[in-house]
């Protein structure tokens, strides 16, 4: 098991590119099912993630080749999938598997996909899922830890209401609704930039949709004829960007982001100019610029376009270094403050109560050993790590690897005392 050894203390310098949102590649791959052809996907992030769900659809049939510089090109023909289970022993190490419920399943009117797992930050049930594929006609019985869903004569096409934004669910069912029967037209949809890249493709493969990035998405299926899908580049991940501003932020040090999407970090970017920092933005380009003084915050996270929860744990490490008590309130799911403790270890003073912390900035961070619990809180330890003095060790990266790419190498080219070691924990 691998750890990463940080020594702490040192500002930071220079550029970092942003690679591809894992979170959009990851329906795009499952959008791969619905296609006629071979399907090109550029800007791909080289991640676990990533890995673990094409060697699913390898599984069920389809062929993948990566390919380019960093093996960023992904191609998949999925012309020939010829199974339609997806086994536990792929889909308990990703939630983002249940994306395949979909599309599997408006393509051969039969699936069998086990429940997934993932990261242990709390409920996120896939009731919203089925409970729209039952309106579309099909039935769904859970047996043996999988979701059996059955709709020989296809899906229909019908008005789904979701009773709370739900990501991976919009995107699921915009990708069912495209090979089904009639019109679906869905309410309550999530807004993020991901699920507007899959709408998007599913346009630009000739599916009549409207309403794209709206709460209203209104959709004429095919009737089971596949799509027209070739090529299609993957949107930048706006909390790998977001991360890499809060390692300038946290260090104080100007850093340049690229291959970025300013409007998709609104949220972020708003928080840190509260906090006193800076921007100059251009074009693809974010460079933040260090505040005289660093101020406390108060955030609430929420639904896309608001305060992203996948940038919570970030922010309660850079809050440690400001002038003031800061208080970050997580509406989105109940177990994700399992960073504050390993926090705590070098010296923060966080507090947590039910689903809110504070946090008691100003006090100096010392190194020490931390252990990872999930994607976004791993980030959030090494960021504390660059601030801290003395040397940290992140023990578990594995989940750091589920979607940051080349964290490591991009933090030394920005000038961090980084290095990944073989681990003891």
């Amino acid at each position: 098991m691998q750890s990463l050894e940080i020594k702490g203390g040192l500002k930071l310098k220079g550029e970092v590119e942003i690679s591809g949102s894992k979170n959009s590649a990851l329906p795009l791959i499952a959008l791969t099912i619905l296609s006629n052809r071979e399907v090109q996907l550029e800007n791909v992030p080289n991640v676990v993630d990533i890995k673990t769900l094409t060697k699913l659809l390898q599984m069920l049939g389809a062929e993948a080749q990566f390919g380019g510089t960093e093996n960023n090109i992904l191609k998949i023909d999925s012309k020939n999938i010829n199974k339609t289970v997806a086994t536990y022993d792929i889909v308990k190490t990703m939630r983002a598997s249940i994306l395949v419920l979909g599309p599997l399943l408006a393509r051969f009117g039969h699936c069998d996909v086990s429940l997934p797992g993932g990261c242990a930050i709390g409920a996120r049930p896939v009731d919203l899922h089925l409970k729209a594929l039952e309106q579309m006609g099909a039935t769904i019985e859970i047996e043996d830890g999988y979701v059996k869903a059955r709709a020989e004569n296809g899906l229909i096409g019908a008005d789904i209401f979701f009773e709370k934004k739900t990501v991976t669910g919009t995107e699921n069912i915009v990708m069912a609704a495209a090979l089904a029967r009639g019109k679906t037209r869905l309410f309550n949809c999530a807004l993020e930039p991901e699920v507007v890249q899959t709408c998007e493709a599913l346009k630009d493969a000739g599916v009549k949709i409207t309403g794209i990035g709206t709460e209203t998405i209104e959709v004429e299926g095919t009737d089971r004829e596949l799509l027209n899908i070739e090529k299609i580049r993957v949107i930048p991940d706006r909390i790998e960007a977001g991360t890499y501003l809060v390692a300038g932020a946290i260090t104080n040090s100007e850093i340049t982001i690229t291959n970025s999407e300013s409007n998709h970090i609104g949220a972020i970017i708003d928080k840190l100019v509260e906090m006193g920092f800076s921007f100059h933005i251009k074009d693809d380009r974010i460079t933040i610029i260090p505040a005289l003084k660093i101020k406390p915050v108060e955030i609430i996270t929420a639904e896309y376009p608001l305060f992203p929860t996948d940038m919570q744990a970030q922010f309660v490490a850079l809050a440690t270094q400001s002038n003031g008590t800061s208080v970050i309130e997580e509406r989105l799911f109940e177990n994700r403050f399992m960073h504050v403790s390993e926090l705590n270890r070098l010296g923060a003073d966080i507090k947590i109560s039910h689903n809110r912390v504070s946090i008691h900035g100003g006090r100096e961070l010392h190194g020490a050993d931390m252990m990872a619990t999930d994607l976004r809180a791993s980030s959030a330890l090494v960021l504390a790590g660059l601030v801290a003095k003395g040397t940290s060790r992140v023990h578990r990266i594995y989940h750091l690897d589920r979607g940051y790419q080349n964290l490591e190498k991009k933090f030394l080219g920005l000038g961090a005392n980084i290095k990944r070691i073989k681990g003891i924990l």
